[in-house]
């Protein structure tokens, strides 16, 4: 995909004439030209035998947002306050489902325009810059690494807090009930031994069967959770309706990191037989969104009214030590999430590989492949058990990566393919995307900020 030369065949039958992006001198010359693909339909050229269907797709999404982050939610709400907590998790799901909207409509776009089967999130961006404004245009490699970086890094950060989560759950539970002492840096180790096996796993289709068995725990977890919630009286008076505003912050980043399921949306649009029922009404983003956002906003309310500022960085490791049903809901937890480490290392894995590959002989791929997936998951391991805590390493991945790649991207990607005379009346389009580009940057630098100065404290 990095190749600006692309065929343009009249038909669907290929054709001889080729031309090169850089060679258009305006937007407008080549929206003329791509007019001779209208009739081009990316899904009629993707694999129809290996595409996974529309529930796969939608239990993949479903679970790259439902990992550890709605877990988080109560903490959240412990920074921002009962009302603040409610409100903004509505808007930052809006937000959230808005980005999201126009990265799928931008690629899909783009690929149509040049007829294409499917682009990844960086191609997106490099194709948007190489065939945008000629200022930019050779800015779009820029683009691509920016992209594929960031993703690589926020993937494997949050993998590593996906160990510490399930090492810490089963540290709770074990230690308790056996009387061990084990520090929760061993079972963090011992967590990596189906990991390394889990994380071999190259093809989202064979995922969704741990995705599907994930989704059943967490549902049942949520059940659970809900008991506890539930099972005294609920006290509001002595919470906050809105916290300090020095804890907005940390709220913000992270309800970010827990809602922003982003480096999945196009590895799982890519891969459907129908990506046109990927957007729309009700469609696999808006049924997967509000599904997402109604969960986080209840157990992060409940969650903290129950708590209060005791609440953990996972509200399950607030449960009642030794009881059956509380150790149920830990265990169950651990293993959803541990199902869905092979989703969480696909994307970073991926993109990794497509860089790296021409540099093995095609006949060592596959041990290439095993040893760079094991010593990957080695080294986020020994991060993990350097950090085993959950709570400012979540705001921190949130504030720092997740703003970025969810919100600020995607917004700067539409504006450069619509842009000049696409922007709606007024470009409004422009200026919307202006706002969310600034918003970005303010959850960045007070979230990160936020998130460095607990890690310190905590540590001091």
């Amino acid at each position: 995909m990095a190749d600006s030369t692309t065929s343009i065949p009249t038909s669907k039958e290929k054709s001889t004439s080729v031309f090169t992006l850089n060679d258009f001198n305006s937007r407008t010359n080549l929206t003329e030209k791509a007019q001779l693909s209208d009739d081009y339909l990316p899904s009629e050229h993707r694999d129809q035998v290996k595409g996974q269907s529309t529930g796969g797709a939608l239990a993949h999404m479903l679970k790259s947002s439902l990992g550890t982050g709605i877990l988080a939610m109560p903490m959240a709400f412990s920074n921002g306050g009962l009302l603040f907590g409610m409100v903004a998790t509505l808007i930052v799901g809006f937000l959230c489902t808005h980005c999201v909207k126009i990265l799928v409509e931008t690629s899909q776009d783009v690929c149509k325009e040049l007829r294409v089967p499917a682009l990844t999130f960086a191609e997106t961006a490099e194709k948007v810059f190489e065939i945008g404004p000629k200022r930019l245009r050779s800015w779009s490699n820029f683009a691509k690494q920016f992209v594929d970086g960031g993703l690589m890094a926020t993937y494997f950060a949050a993998a590593c807090v996906y160990l510490v989560f399930i090492g810490t759950s089963f540290h709770d539970v074990i230690n308790y009930d056996t009387g061990l002492e084990w520090n929760k840096r061993i079972y963090i180790a011992l967590t990596l031994i189906p990991c390394l096996f889990i994380g071999q796993i190259r093809t989202l289709k064979l995922l969704v069967p741990f995705s599907a068995m994930a989704n059943v725990f967490i549902v049942v977890t949520f059940g659970i959770v809900l008991y506890y919630l539930f099972n005294e009286p609920l006290v509001f008076s002595d919470k906050p309706l809105i916290a300090q505003a020095t804890k907005i912050p940390l709220y913000f980043a992270t309800v970010i990191f827990a809602m922003e399921g982003i480096g999945a949306v196009m590895p799982v649009e890519n891969s459907m037989k129908k990506p046109q029922q990927f957007l729309g009404c009700p469609g696999v983003l808006n049924t997967a969104m509000i599904v997402v956002v109604s969960l986080y906003a209840t157990i992060g309310f409940l969650g903290y009214v129950r708590y209060g500022d005791k609440v953990e960085g996972s509200i399950t490791l607030n449960l009642k030590e030794g009881e059956a049903l509380a150790d149920t809901a830990k265990i169950l937890m651990a293993i959803a999430i541990l199902f869905t480490y092979g989703l969480q290392f696909y994307v970073p894995n991926e993109i990794l590989w497509r860089k790296i590959s021409h540099k093995f002989n095609e006949k060592n791929h596959n041990m290439a492949q095993i040893l760079l997936r094991t010593g990957i998951i080695l080294i986020s391991g020994g991060v993990s058990i350097a950090i085993p805590d959950l709570g400012p390493f979540i705001s921190l991945v949130g504030a720092i990566f997740f703003s970025l790649l969810g919100i600020f991207v995607p917004s700067v990607c539409e504006t450069i393919y619509l842009w000049p005379d696409r922007l709606g009346w007024c470009k409004w389009k422009m200026y919307k995307n202006i706002l969310l580009g600034v918003l970005s940057i303010c959850a960045l630098i007070a979230g990160s900020v936020a998130s460095i100065k607990e890690i310190i404290e905590m540590y001091q």
